[in-house]
């Protein structure tokens, strides 16, 4: 009998429940055993590794974050800890691997599949980082996490004349902050992408308060510029006052929407098809609900893309 593992590696994301149910419950289907894997990588080194019944994963689909843990373990690059990770799979006669994560769980799968270890790689994180798939389990939720904060940051601009910055997360993808942007209607929109000029930002506000618009809402992704400045900045040239917000870890909480159900459920079940098939090292992708697969390996190669939604910004606003 074919066993199967499955783990959560990296920040938690809406929707890894999900994969993780379809994981179980599309292997026990082809009869073969499920496994997870608790607390990601550092789980598998340690050995805490658990059989799954189909009763175990009932009730989870609409639950966010991951019922097996997950965790960050630098350590993990070393050869000698892979090796100790690959004799517990060993040990309990575990034929292939099912990780859920982002680069970085990407990079542990990769390396495991260099030594044997038949790996399927499926792109769970908020951030949309991952070039190979348009798509990652939780960016839809977290976006609707974030528009929700900022309609309401408007309401409250509105009230009072004020501008609004609000940062989103992101790491170095600039996704969020852009799809947000657009959704919210928000004046201006900071990313990597976009660049960070601080004379022209100072500048649009203004042209803004001339022309008596009662608020100004500025979207900018993490790890631009200090948001707390920015907002100093806009009161010291302009008329509103301005409050900063930085909507941090609430954006990877919550109820997966129905797409990251749908996408992780599928992400999950295709994944189990493919080790069916004796493939490994292999990472999934999505062109919208469409799921296919390429190799580990040139997933991790691809750059990241500025989305098409950039080049409407400035006509929306």
């Amino acid at each position: 009998m074919q066993k199967i593992a499955v783990l959560t590696s990296g920040g938690d994301a809406p929707g890894m429940n999900a994969a993780i149910r379809a994981v179980v419950r599309t292997a026990i289907h082809y009869n073969m055993e499920a496994y997870a894997v608790y607390e990601g990588y550092k789980g598998l080194v340690e050995g805490k590794i658990k059989k799954m019944e189909r009763g175990d994963v009932s009730q989870i689909i609409n639950r966010g974050g991951t019922i097996i843990g997950s965790s960050r373990l630098k350590d993990f690059k070393k050869s000698e800890v892979q090796d100790i990770a690959i004799k517990n799979l060993n040990d309990l006669g575990i034929d292939a691997l099912i990780t859920i994560g982002g680069d970085g769980t990407y990079r542990g799968a990769m390396d495991l599949t260099n030594k044997g270890i038949k790996c399927i790689a499926i792109p769970g994180t908020i951030d949309n980082d991952i070039a190979s798939t348009e798509y990652t389990i939780g960016f839809f939720t977290a976006l609707d996490t974030a528009i929700d904060a900022i309609d309401k940051l408007r309401d409250t601009s509105f009230s009072h004349q004020r501008c609004t910055v609000v940062e989103v997360m992101g790491r170095n993808c600039g996704d969020l902050a852009i799809f947000a942007g657009i959704a919210c209607g928000a004046e201006i929109v900071i990313t990597k992408d976009t660049g960070f000029d601080h004379a022209a930002v100072m500048k649009k506000v203004r042209q803004a308060s001339l022309i008596g618009k009662r608020h100004v809402v500025i979207v900018v992704a993490e790890n631009i510029t200090d948001v707390f400045q920015l907002a100093k900045d806009v009161e010291d040239h302009s008329t509103y006052e301005a409050r900063a917000s930085v909507l941090g870890y609430i954006q990877r909480g919550g109820t997966p929407s129905s797409y990251d159900r749908i996408l992780a459920s599928k992400m999950g079940a295709y994944a189990v098809e493919l080790i069916k098939q004796g493939l490994g090292g292999k990472a999934l992708f999505a062109n919208s609900l469409t799921i296919g697969h390429c190799d580990i390996f040139d997933a991790l190669k691809q750059k990241l893309k500025s989305s098409d939604l950039y080049e409407y910004l400035p006509k929306l606003n």
